[in-house]
C-alpha cells in the first residue's frame, strides 16, 4: 500500500514538472508574411516610378524625357502574385536654344504597349522581339512567385535576365520593373479583387500645360499621366479599381538650359496627398486623391462602358448625384485611362 501512495505521488510530481516546463517554454510566434502565412485576402496592387534623369541639355537646346514605368499586381494572401500587367510611358519634349518647345503642346503621348512596333526595339533585338512582347513575357513569368522570388531572377552585368527560361523572350533590363513589382506587392490591399480575376493599365500623358521659357521666367515641359489600373471579373464587371496621376516637370531656361534637378525623387498626386494642395480651394473640402479614391470606388461593379456613359458636363466633372458630394475634379482623363485599362485587361 505504502509502495503504492509512493508511486502516486511520484507520478503527480513528474507530471506537474511537465506542466510547469510547458507553461514556462515561451509561445510561438505567428508566422509573418515573409515565411508564407496567408491571410486568405486576395489584394489589388500598383506602382508608378517616374524619373526625369535622362533629360538632357544639347549645344543649341535641349531635351526634357520622363520615364514611368507602371505596375499592376493580384497577389494572394500570402504575397503570392496570381496576375500582373506592366507599362511604361516615355515623353520627351524638345526645346531650342531660346527657350521656345519645339514639341507641339497637343502631343498625345502613347505608352510602349501602345506603341508596339513603332518603338522599334525589334530591329535591335537579338531575339527579335518588340518591347511590348518581352514585358508581356516578363509579366507572364513572375506570375506564381513572390517577391523574393522575383527579385532573386538571376541577370547579367547589364541587367537583362539570364535565366533559361526567361532569357529566351526577354533580353530588356529588368531592374526597374522588378523594383515597381515590389512596390505594388508592398501597397496591395483588399479592395474586391478576385482570384481568376484579369488585370489592366490605362494610362493617357499629355503634355498640354508645357510652357515656353520668358525674361522673367523659366519654361516647363510638364509630362501629365493620368493612371487606371481595373481589375475585371469573368463577366467583365470592374472588382477593383485604382486611379492616380503624376505631374512631372523639367524646367529650362530662356537660352535653353535645364535649370530643374532632374534627378529629385518624383510622387504621384496619391503619393503627394494633402501636399498636392487641392483641398483649400475645393469646394466640398476634399484632396484631390481623396476624391480620386471616390470615383474609383464609384466604378467597381459596373463594366468600362457604363462607367464611360456617365454623365459629365462640358468641363469633365461627374453629373452624378452620387458623386456630388465626392468628386468635383475633372474626370475626362481619367475616363480615357479606364477604358484602356479596360481594353488591356488580361
Amino acid at each position: 500500500m505504502k509502495k503504492t501512495l509512493l508511486a502516486l505521488i511520484s507520478f503527480a510530481i513528474v507530471i506537474g514538472l511537465l506542466a510547469g516546463c510547458r507553461a514556462n517554454q515561451p509561445s510561438q510566434p505567428s508566422p509573418s508574411p515573409s515565411q508564407g502565412a496567408d491571410d486568405g485576402q486576395i489584394k489589388t496592387g500598383y506602382a508608378v516610378i517616374s524619373s526625369a534623369e535622362k533629360s538632357a541639355a544639347k549645344e543649341n537646346g535641349g531635351t526634357a524625357q520622363v520615364d514611368s514605368t507602371i505596375v499592376g499586381v493580384i497577389v494572394d494572401g500570402s504575397g503570392k502574385i496570381l496576375n500582373c500587367a506592366i507599362d511604361a510611358v516615355q515623353t520627351i519634349v524638345e526645346f531650342d536654344g531660346e527657350g521656345k518647345l519645339v514639341t507641339p503642346k497637343d502631343t498625345i503621348v502613347p505608352t510602349k504597349t501602345e506603341l508596339g512596333t513603332e518603338y522599334g526595339m525589334k530591329k535591335a533585338s537579338k531575339i527579335g522581339k518588340e518591347w511590348d512582347e518581352q514585358i508581356k513575357e516578363f509579366a507572364k513569368y513572375v506570375v506564381g512567385k513572390t517577391v523574393d522570388e522575383v527579385k532573386g531572377i538571376a541577370v547579367s552585368a547589364e541587367g537583362a535576365p539570364t535565366d533559361a527560361e526567361l532569357s529566351s523572350t526577354v533580353t530588356i533590363k529588368i531592374g526597374g520593373y522588378v523594383a515597381a513589382i515590389e512596390k505594388a506587392v508592398k501597397n496591395a490591399k483588399p479592395i474586391g479583387s478576385g482570384a481568376n480575376d484579369k488585370i489592366g493599365i490605362g494610362v493617357s500623358t499629355n503634355i498640354k500645360n508645357s510652357k515656353d521659357a520668358t525674361s522673367d521666367a523659366d519654361g516647363v515641359v510638364q509630362a501629365y499621366s493620368t493612371y487606371s489600373i481595373l481589375t475585371l471579373d469573368s463577366s467583365d464587371k470592374i472588382t477593383a479599381s485604382i486611379i492616380d496621376a503624376s505631374q512631372v516637370e523639367v524646367k529650362f531656361s530662356k537660352d535653353g538650359k535645364i535649370t530643374s534637378d532632374t534627378k529629385a525623387a518624383q510622387k504621384t498626386k496619391n503619393e503627394l496627398g494633402t501636399e498636392y494642395g487641392m483641398k483649400k480651394a475645393s469646394g466640398i473640402g476634399k484632396e484631390w486623391n481623396e476624391q480620386a479614391e471616390a470615383f474609383a470606388k464609384y466604378t467597381v461593379g459596373k463594366t468600362v462602358s457604363e462607367v464611360n456613359g456617365i454623365a459629365i458636363d462640358e468641363t469633365t466633372v461627374p453629373q452624378v448625384d452620387e458623386l456630388k458630394s465626392s468628386v468635383t475634379i475633372k474626370v475626362g482623363d481619367l475616363l480615357t485611362a479606364i477604358e484602356k485599362a479596360g481594353a488591356n485587361a488580361k
